[in-house]
């Protein structure tokens, strides 16, 4: 991708003379025609390679697509707007929309508070924009939005997304998201997005009729073939969708979902690495990974971080003492696998995960704390439940408290999910909104995914799992605040006030000076304290309860305590409680 050769590339662009340049790779195909809605017909040239371009004069918003040599009429892979789903005509873009924030270089990743939310259960972008101002008051700094990209029907997560360049029309134009990063950036928020490069959904992706080599068959991933990222043409379609949300739309940084199915292994690195290659000196854009993995080999370079779901699941155990499916693998000590994650990043650095039956992780004691993303909850470890239920629905909110204090203080970069910044119990459910025949498949393939839960062992049982193409399933999921919603956001904000005074300026440079699991002669560890030296010397000391009984424990002078949640106490710490303590320079 560095060589300096001109490739050629997906999607419409600049031709001569003002004409438009279209392009498909199409390497199954012998001919291919460019369709427009008026009508017409226009063969393209066969380029070499499998590319065919042509270039005519169009208005735009010109509706076109391509004609396949069996007569199969198909979107642009790489469309920017779609006129009628994703089955449809794909459209011109329309002028460039004029920035009001010109100016905007990003912020520091230390100084990142993650609030992560889905466009459609808030309004859509120009709902999301509302928002903003009420989330830059309790100290968010960063929003980033589930897959946005066209999907089918009106209502997805997004992770079912076929064209990776066209925001989802249901969440508004791309003007809209304009507008919406826009307006962050003049609230100092940072926009993030979230993108799926691992496969496509099952429901309008034709990329195998014009172009099978877009996949490796002989590669399987959970979504069916693997795509197949050697390929130069493959591997510059998702570079340059990177690279368009983050210049197009000006996000400031990107969450690549399961990136543990890009394959082979080495594509994800080159990516980042080309990704970095193509931004300009001084902007800031930070790229996060969800990697199933633990592989630290690109952290914090030439990736900043990964979201760290070895966190939740310890946190989820301790207050719940669930124990199926992957929380197995944290069940045997969680508070000890807790510590090891504040002080270390990952619980599993190479041992065998039981429930995996093979080895997880790789080393990371030597990351950065800002090389991963902590949190309490996000949409998968909510919506991926049966039911879809908030952590405040399976534990006591004084324990749901002391975690999130526990995130909001540590010096790993923390998120929110929409609604946990006011307590929200709603919850959060996975829906769709595909055509009868995949829409049952969809429903009984979830009703099956849970027969190996004894909650659910029972077929009646199952029916009661809601229907994800019900449009009621995805009602349910927008969040309303709760009756104590403002004292939660009070809650929220106190934290985070201090984490923006006291840890934030000290975070470059921070290193783990340790941690360990505390119980009682009684009962198994329910608390851990982990210890940091941070930039300027100071010490911060976290001490977590998440269980029933007072912890006795050793702890740093009152007088150094900057936030607490539930009470404080001497030579104990309290039940359900966390305490954040900041030593001098200095202090061993």
């Amino acid at each position: 991708m560095t060589s300096g050769v001109v490739r050629p590339r997906f999607g419409p662009r600049p031709g001569k003379a003002g004409a438009t340049r279209f392009s498909l790779w199409a390497p199954g195909c012998d001919r291919l025609d460019l369709e427009l809605a008026d009508g017409t017909h226009h063969p393209m040239q066969a380029q070499g390679d499998g590319w065919f371009a042509i270039e005519l004069d169009c208005a735009p918003g010109t509706a076109y697509r391509f004609r396949l040599p069996d007569g199969t009429a198909v979107p642009d892979p790489a469309a920017r707007a779609q006129q009628d789903g994703v089955h449809g005509f794909s459209l011109l873009p329309g002028p460039p929309r004029p920035w009001r924030t010109e100016d905007w270089r990003g912020r520091p990743w230390q100084e990142a508070v993650i609030l992560e939310v889905h466009a459609g259960a808030l309004g859509g972008f120009s709902g999301v924009a509302d928002c903003l101002a009420g989330w830059a008051e309790l100290g968010i700094t960063a929003v980033e939005l589930m897959p946005i990209a066209a999907f089918p029907g009106a209502r997805n997560w997004g992770y079912d997304g076929v064209l990776p360049y066209a925001p989802a029309s249901a969440y508004g134009t791309s003007d809209d998201l304009k507008a919406l990063v826009d307006r962050a950036h003049e609230l100092g928020i940072m926009m993030m997005l979230d993108v799926v490069y691992n496969h496509f959904g099952p429901d309008g992706n034709y990329l195998g009729a014009y172009a099978p080599a877009f996949f490796a068959a002989e590669r399987s991933t959970p979504w069916g073939p693997s795509i197949a990222f050697e390929r130069e043409e493959v591997f510059g379609f998702f570079l340059d969708n990177a690279l368009y949300w983050l210049e197009e739309f000006r996000f400031d940084g990107l969450r690549l979902d399961a990136v543990h199915a890009i394959l082979p292994d080495d594509a994800l690195a080159r990516l980042g690495e080309a990704i970095r290659v193509a931004l300009p000196l001084g902007r800031r854009v930070h790229l996060v990974l969800e990697n199933e993995r633990n592989d630290a080999a690109v952290l914090p370079a030439p990736f900043d971080a990964q979201w760290n779901d070895d966190i939740h699941h310890c946190l989820h155990v301790l207050l719940t003492g669930e124990a199926e499916a992957y929380y197995g693998d944290f069940a045997d000590a969680p508070a000890e696998r807790l510590a090891r994650c504040l002080a270390e990043g990952f619980a599993y650095q190479g041992e065998e995960a039981p429930n995996l039956g093979h080895p997880r992780g790789t080393p990371s004691g030597h990351l950065p704390p800002t090389a991963f993303v902590a949190f309490v909850q996000n949409h998968d470890q909510i919506g991926n439940r049966a039911m879809g239920e908030r952590l405040l629905a399976l534990a006591p909110p004084q324990g749901v408290r002391a975690a999130l204090a526990l995130v909001l203080l540590a010096p790993q970069i923390p998120m929110l999910f929409m609604g946990e910044e006011m307590g929200a119990r709603t919850p959060f459910l996975f829906f769709t909104d595909h055509g009868p025949e995949l829409a049952d498949l969809v429903r009984e393939g979830r009703r099956a995914e849970f027969s190996r839960f004894a909650a659910f062992a029972d077929a009646e049982l199952r029916a009661a799992i809601p229907d994800p193409n019900a449009r009621e399933t995805f009602a349910a999921s927008i969040p309303q605040p709760p009756e104590d919603a403002d004292d939660w956001r009070r809650f929220v904000a106190r934290l985070l006030a201090v984490r923006h005074a006291e840890i934030v300026p000290r975070l470059d440079g921070a290193s783990s000076l340790g941690a360990h699991a505390l119980g009682t002669d009684a009962a198994p560890a329910t608390a851990v304290i982990a210890r940091w030296r941070m930039g300027d010397g100071a010490v911060l000391t976290l001490a977590a309860n998440l269980g029933v009984s007072p912890c006795p424990a050793t702890l740093p002078q009152a007088t150094l305590c900057i936030a607490y949640s539930g009470t404080l106490a001497d030579g104990a710490i309290p039940p359900f409680s966390t305490l954040a303590f900041l030593e001098p320079p200095g202090t061993p």
